[in-house]
């Protein structure tokens, strides 16, 4: 691919050739998602020939044949340096870099000085919006933390401006952000966990095995791990019963004498049903000195009507108090109303109503206008009741009425804890695994781990979409989960059983 590259035979932007845009399309899908394994001349030979504006009409073509992204045919099709080569050339030119050379330990100044000053008078401006959208922070903001002195002064001078400040697009980066909306709510994608059901279960001889596990002095916490880590959660419940009428005796109870600290609080978690386990950590969330808001809009955020419906139920059950009586004791104002709302387990289940959704989109950007002060109460009436398919049309058509981007007015017009709860929502509806991604860093990350948050969303998540979060994780810090687990949990209580777990729910290395 460099040498085709090097050639500088591709195809000028204005040259367009209408009547290969569908059959390149049908070439890139053949050549990949088609057939058992990757063609990879047929991808080289397109996307280092045709032009950009060629290519951007192959892409939006490809992208209903396939009912996937290129993108996402690229990530799952290849792999390594080629990948990224590949994504650099047909996607993101200059944002696919940035991010690798700016995160981590120490800049990548040579890739950062040779992208600033090759960009300046060309296209700098969408980069910037390109960056702000796919990584949540500004270019701006991202380079005045990861340099100094006058170096940083002269980067920021050639960056041009602080996008998080300004909230607002230029004209073709406004195009952008329309379409990379459009392209979230065309994409499906497949949700897969890392805990599967296991083959050959038997839950009397895993009974017996944990009993013998647990028997006489000393703990076999290997076995427990093994069997625990390696069953789903419906497997998981069949043990417990099953325990309990061949022994006469409640698993939970023997677990939790056995174990201590996290290695515990992580099997316990994995050894209850999914209601009793957010009904849990709902109660956490809530109890003692301060309330971990963070995790309150975490759960009910992400989780579908039937998970709220049942959790509230498991709530009632294990505490004999509604759940909803217990967020309204804990919290005050909007954010208390915002919580019930989701607390209801109510939100619409429809696809995306165009019309509707345009009324929905004009309707927010009239709030941000208006000087009325009900902005919050207008956009918690449509982002807490609307179905996430409708949502990401109405931030698509966001952009069009405001010529704004929905997440930067949030930072913006909202603080605190509506500001949280909101700014969850639309980065659920935009692409939920990022969103987890992004909460396991700031779990790991700094001195110290937030354990609690890095078992509940390890538990929650490791038969859903565990592995679609480790690859949005790898794509976004440069660094795969499994690798943070390791090296971040060997700090403190992480370290020995507990992080074997951790690993083994991880489900491998990227």
């Amino acid at each position: 691919m460099l040498v085709v590259l090097l050639q500088g035979t591709r195809e000028e932007d204005d040259v367009v050739s209408e009547d290969l845009v569908e059959q390149d399309a049908q070439d890139l899908y053949d050549a990949g998602e088609a057939q058992w394994g990757t063609d990879e001349a047929k991808f080289i030979m397109l996307l280092g020939n045709r032009s950009v504006t060629h290519l951007q009409l192959v892409f939006d073509e490809y992208q209903k044949i396939a009912e996937k992204s290129i993108e996402d045919s690229i990530k799952s099709e290849l792999s390594g340096d080629f990948e990224t080569l590949m994504l650099a050339v047909g996607l993101y030119q200059c944002i696919v870099i940035f991010p690798i050379c700016l995160q981590g330990l120490g800049t990548a100044d040579n890739t950062l000085i040779r992208i600033m000053v090759c960009r300046s008078e060309i296209d700098m401006l969408d980069i910037r919006e390109c960056f702000r959208l796919r990584y949540e922070k500004s270019l701006y903001n991202m380079i005045q933390d990861d340099t100094s002195g006058d170096y940083k002064r002269t980067l920021l001078k050639l960056c041009g401006g602080d996008d998080d400040i300004a909230g607002e697009f230029f004209p073709e980066a406004a195009q952008i952000a329309y379409k990379m909306w459009e392209i979230s709510a065309m994409t499906k994608v497949q949700l897969r966990g890392t805990v599967r059901p296991y083959q050959n279960f038997d839950p009397a001889s895993d009974a017996q095995a944990l009993r013998k596990a647990m028997k006489g002095f000393g703990t076999d916490e290997d076995t427990i791990i093994d069997i625990v880590a390696n069953r789903s959660n419906a497997q998981r419940q069949e043990i417990r019963q099953t325990f309990k009428s061949l022994l006469g005796r409640d698993l939970m109870a023997d677990l939790k004498s056995e174990l201590s600290k996290n290695l515990e609080r992580l099997i316990l978690g994995l050894m209850m049903s999914p209601a009793e386990f957010d009904a849990k950590m709902m109660k956490k969330a809530m109890e003692g000195a301060g309330t971990d808001e963070h995790a309150l809009i975490e759960i009910l955020v992400t989780r579908n009507n039937q998970e709220i419906q049942e959790m509230c139920s498991a709530y009632q059950n294990a505490y004999k108090k509604s759940l909803e009586d217990a967020i309204a004791s804990e919290t005050s104002g909007h954010f208390k109303r915002i919580l019930i709302s989701l607390a209801q387990g109510t939100r619409e289940e429809d696809p995306a109503d165009m019309a509707r959704a345009l009324e929905d989109a004009q309707e927010l950007a009239d709030a941000c206008n208006a000087d009325s002060g009900d902005l919050e109460d207008r956009f918690m009436s449509i982002l807490c009741t609307r179905s996430f398919p409708h949502l990401r049309r109405v931030f698509q058509e966001f952009v069009r009425c405001s010529n704004k981007d929905i997440e930067q007015i949030i930072k913006k017009e909202m603080s605190g804890d509506i500001k949280n709860a909101m700014f969850a929502i639309v980065r659920s509806v935009k692409n939920q695994p990022s969103y987890f991604a992004d909460r396991l860093y700031k779990a790991m990350k700094g001195l110290g781990t937030d354990d609690r948050a890095l078992i509940r969303i390890m538990v929650s998540r490791s038969e859903i979409d565990l592995f679609n979060i480790r690859k949005e994780f790898k794509e976004t810090h440069d660094a795969s989960l499994h690798e943070f687990i390791q090296v971040e949990t060997f700090v403190g209580d992480t370290s020995g059983d507990y992080r074997k777990i951790l690993l083994i729910l991880c489900g491998g290395e990227d």
